[in-house]
């Protein structure tokens, strides 16, 4: 992603939101990139690493979102433009450090980027994280299209800087992935130097300071207020009386439901893009010569709450619609039907939606683990001793698809690390075996406190570690204790076995999971040492095959196929289910089972379980 370094000569560049997010923050001078990843936010540390050289700013791939929000405000505050990214749960995770920050305040911008995630594309939930910039009192941008991401994040550092606040930047998944032409500005050439003044009456925050600061705080935000009223992120559109307020994304679906209902001349836009503090006065202001007004907005009512309320205070008589009358889903993402449906309601348009052509349903097709994938060996093994009857608390990584059939190993998830603590809970209530999963980056993330805590209450539980050497469902990010490089195997940083024995865990074991028997035998041992009580780790380690294959460009050797001896029993199908398996009818109308060796990538573990599989050497 080389381009995205060249210079303002080149004029346009067609970008990826979050492409567009690090492009406005070069041309701001960010010198600091922290980050954990998360869809929909992930390209924007992916970009940054991938150019950080070049570039000259450091970049970092943080444990957990807290950490990326601690380093980079430890830049700020010494005077480097700094920006850390994270997907909108990514915030519960930094909120201790977020809400104190804005007490603080920064020396130079720092942009926190939040990417909201409506309709949970790749989320436990879809919470909208505008009420975080509410509740913290710091300035909030709402991109609507690329070029807006590239502005708003060039824009949030300077307002961050004048007015020595972190500055939210929300966005949500749409805007960071969809594509679209982006005006390229200029990139700088001075290099700031870090200096760190010393000032503990301001940067430490103790209760008496923390009192001072809060009436600083309030001041700032009557500064920002005004910031708010003059931004052109805030603008009009139409002369009509009939109103729309709108943020976001949303605002194009009712630019485009407005222009195809035919009713432009009629209708006025108010387009927020500086949405905390809102532009109180100029709400005001445009609701006063509407007749009736819509409010257009994802999520929660954060907009409409405000509109209501600004005109109750004026005495505005204005009819106001959105989610609190059904208009608008207060569920899941909008798109240009739902908004048009809402428009032509609410102003009495006559519309009549178009007859959709009847098509058939596309075959289903869940995600699912890939093939050769060693977590799906490890749950094969973990239940073939386990069985049925043991609680399985899982965690947010790739092996979260272990719930789908025919593994079914997944029990409960609510959050990165839960696993183990609540692992913890259901071994002190429950008569049954506990065995937790969690992947090695969200052991990192989140997981280690819970360990502790297990150790320290005795906690009667397995836990197994999915020790996949990358941070996969993401990208392949790296992690404290990744193994694999570009340059081949290396030492990690941190090791994990390290890390879980540090932990007080006295039960520590190692196996490679594409080993079915060692892996079960272990595992029968480790379900006899849980009846002495405590805490048993068992490290399934074995590298993501396509990480693997990707940074050490190994070739496969072998595939597997079926041989005539199958006795179509199934179990290969019923019991372990790689996707590369499939039951089909032959040319001679008999069923069977065939590896569809396109998608078999040789890891052996079903030639481990069936006599009827065999290895097939792959011509050169």
């Amino acid at each position: 992603m080389q381009s995205l370094l060249r210079a303002k000569s080149d004029g346009k560049q067609f970008l990826l939101g979050n492409e567009a997010i690090v492009r406005g923050a070069l041309e701001a001078n960010v010198r600091f990139v922290a980050a954990y990843p998360g869809t929909p936010s992930s390209e924007i540390i992916d970009r940054f690493f991938e150019i950080g050289e070049a570039s000259g700013v450091y970049v970092e791939y943080s444990v957990n979102e807290k950490v990326s929000v601690e380093t980079a405000c430890a830049a700020a505050i010494s005077g480097l433009r700094s920006l850390c990214s994270m997907k909108h749960v990514g915030l519960n995770v930094a909120a201790d450090a977020f809400m104190t920050l804005a007490y603080v305040g920064v020396k130079a911008g720092m942009v926190i980027v939040s990417a909201d995630d409506p309709s949970l594309h790749s989320s436990q939930n879809e919470q909208d994280n505008r009420y975080y910039a509410k509740m913290a009192n710091v300035p909030m941008l709402e991109p609507a299209t690329p070029q807006e991401a590239k502005d708003m994040t060039a824009a949030g550092l300077e307002l961050s800087e004048r007015h020595r606040i972190p500055c939210l930047l929300r966005t949500t998944t749409r805007v960071n992935h969809c594509r679209g032409v982006v005006s390229l500005g200029d990139l700088p050439s001075v290099v700031p130097k870090a200096e760190f003044v010393k000032d503990p009456f301001n940067l430490v925050v103790v209760p008496m300071v923390g009192r001072k600061l809060r009436l600083a705080l309030l001041r700032k935000l009557a500064e920002l207020q005004e910031a708010s009223e003059n931004s052109p992120f805030n603008r009009v559109a139409g002369t009509g009386k009939w109103g729309i307020v709108t943020s976001g994304v949303a605002s194009l679906y009712a630019r485009d439901a407005v222009k195809e209902l035919g009713i432009e001349s009629r209708v006025s836009i108010l387009k927020l893009g500086f949405t905390n503090p809102l532009p109180r006065r100029r709400i005001q202001g445009f609701l006063k010569g509407m007749e009736k007004v819509l409010v257009v907005e994802e999520l929660e009512p954060f907009l409409e709450e405000a509109v209501r309320g600004i005109a109750q205070e004026a005495g505005i008589s204005a009819v106001i619609a959105g989610k609190g009358d059904h208009l608008i889903p207060r569920a899941f993402e909008l798109d240009t039907a739902k908004v048009k449906r809402a428009v032509s309601g609410f102003f009495g348009v006559p519309y009549q939606p178009p007859t959709l052509l009847e098509v058939p349903d596309l075959p289903a097709r869940p995600p699912n683990l890939c093939p050769g994938c060693p977590h799906r060996a490890t749950y094969y093994s973990v239940k073939k001793v386990f069985g049925e009857d043991a609680v399985y608390p899982t965690d947010i990584g790739c092996y979260t698809l272990g719930l789908l059939p025919p593994l079914n190993m997944a029990d409960f998830l609510i959050c990165m690390g839960s696993s183990i603590s609540t692992a913890g809970g259901f071994s002190k209530v429950l008569d049954r075996p506990v065995v937790a999963f969690i992947g090695d980056s969200t052991f990192f993330h989140g997981g280690i406190p819970g360990l502790v805590n297990a150790v320290t209450h005795r906690h009667n539980l397995l836990l197994v570690i999915l020790d996949n050497g990358t941070t996969a469902m993401t990208g392949h990010q790296p992690h404290p204790g990744v193994e694999i490089t570009a340059e081949g195997v290396k030492e990690p940083a941190v090791k994990l076995e390290d890390v879980v024995r540090g932990c007080g865990v006295q039960r520590v074991r190692v196996v490679n999971p594409l080993q079915v028997k060692k892996t079960e035998e272990v595992l029968k041992e480790l379900r006899e040492a849980m009846k002495e009580g405590g805490v048993s780790v068992l490290i399934s380690k074995s590298p993501c095959p396509l990480f693997e294959r990707r940074m050490l460009k190994k070739k496969q050797k072998v595939v597997f196929q079926v041989v005539e001896s199958c006795n179509l029993c199934k179990e290969c199908l019923t019991s372990f289910g790689c996707p590369a398996f499939v039951w089909e009818k032959g040319s001679d109308r008999e069923e069977r089972v065939r590896i569809n060796e396109a998608l078999c990538n040789g890891c052996g573990v079903c030639s481990q379980l069936c006599s009827s599989i065999k290895p097939k050497r792959i011509e050169a």
